[in-house]
């Protein structure tokens, strides 16, 4: 999809929490989002197409500051906006039926589209629950993954921590505006994730952690994903939320068993009957989600002779770095200097090289042929 405007005239709209079908159906009624944006209050009520909370915003006062606040901070270091329709926003997103029109971010943005898979669960983990969803992220970080959540306590504070103990990285994904860190016991996390990975919202910047935006949110933790692992749920958690919009955006969904005593596993047990797979281990979610993985690791690999060369060579490097992994550990950065690759695609053929059951991981990011 093309870009519907420039990035102060998206950043007006986004101002007003104008959602992807609402900008359509502006562009649609209007012509151009240029020419909605010159015509007056009058014609927007006779079009009828924002809320009235959102009318006032367009129209507020403070308007033309909120605008020149939030290009300026798009402009501060390790900060940018992305409007959908550019290059470097999230493919995965495009795919969903209601894309965020723009995401702020904080870190590194060319993260969002590597390979990615969300871990969620209760903010009120017990012990075991919040060291299972750690064990999982660091193991599935070690090969590469992306660990996607949302910032929240319990579960997701976990995975984050998990994910920074790997060589993978981490995405948080808040309900608030980015000029802001909830919850505040999350501070050091949350500046840690920007330092080493990256975090985004697709709420203005002032917005506070209101209840009803964290369902919202969750879409895009499904929808930046290839699947999405729930760790300890109760039958009422948001987590269950996040779930079927992974169901309904054609993601994968897994699910930890606990005890039958335990109301924070009743959640995960409720999404098992109704066919999430049942994982006991980091190997389970990865052999699950192999082919989604292999599609994932090649999605710029469109054109026909484009995907040929990028099959060639996914085996030319494969059967270099065969040559180089044998039956003795060797570490990533010894393969780093051997075979002269990039980090980020060694990380993928080793994902799928364990994934065929050529090599296996270790500890300590290495990995050794096992045939």
């Amino acid at each position: 999809m093309s870009n519907f405007a420039d990035l102060p005239t998206i950043l007006r709209l986004h101002n007003c929490h104008v959602t992807f079908k609402q900008l359509e159906a502006i562009q649609q009624h209007f012509g151009s989002l240029n020419v909605a944006l010159d015509s007056n209050e009058s014609d927007w009520k006779h079009a009828e197409l924002l809320k009235e909370n959102q009318l006032a915003m367009l129209f507020s006062d403070d308007s033309k500051q909120r605008l020149e606040q939030a290009l300026d901070w798009g402009q501060q270091t390790n900060q940018a906006w992305l409007m959908l329709g550019e290059m470097v926003y999230p493919k995965q997103l495009t795919e969903i039926s209601d894309p965020p029109i723009l995401l702020g971010v904080r870190g590194n943005a060319g993260l969002l589209n590597d390979p990615q898979i969300a871990i969620v669960g209760s903010r009120h983990a017990s012990k075991q629950g919040a060291e299972t969803a750690k064990d999982f992220a660091h193991y599935l970080s070690q090969q590469g993954l992306g660990i996607t959540s949302g910032l929240a306590l319990g579960i997701d504070t976990a995975a984050h921590q998990g994910a920074l103990l790997g060589i993978g990285k981490t995405v948080a994904v808040v309900a608030t505006g980015l000029d802001r860190i909830y919850p505040a016991s999350n501070q050091k996390l949350g500046h840690q994730i920007v330092e080493e990975g990256v975090m985004i919202s697709e709420f203005p910047l002032g917005t506070k952690p209101l209840n009803f935006n964290f369902p919202r949110r969750n879409r895009i933790i499904s929808g930046l994903s290839v699947g999405t692992l729930v760790v300890e749920a109760a039958l009422k958690s948001g987590s269950l939320i996040t779930a079927r919009t992974a169901l309904e955006q054609g993601r994968e969904v897994f699910a930890v068993p606990g005890s039958i005593h335990n109301p924070q596993a009743k959640g995960c047990h409720q999404l098992i009957k109704q066919g999430a797979k049942l994982v006991e281990s980091g190997q389970d979610v990865l052999e699950e989600l192999a082919s989604n993985l292999q599609y994932a690791l090649d999605l710029d690999s469109h054109e026909p002779q484009a995907a040929k060369t990028a099959s060639t060579n996914h085996e030319r490097n494969t059967s270099r770095l065969l040559e180089w992994i044998g039956y003795d550990a060797i570490s990533l950065d010894e393969l780093v200097v051997l075979s002269k690759m990039p980090v980020s695609g060694l990380q993928g053929e080793l994902m799928m090289l364990e994934l065929s059951g050529e090599i296996e991981a270790l500890s300590a990011a290495r990995w050794r042929r096992i045939k």
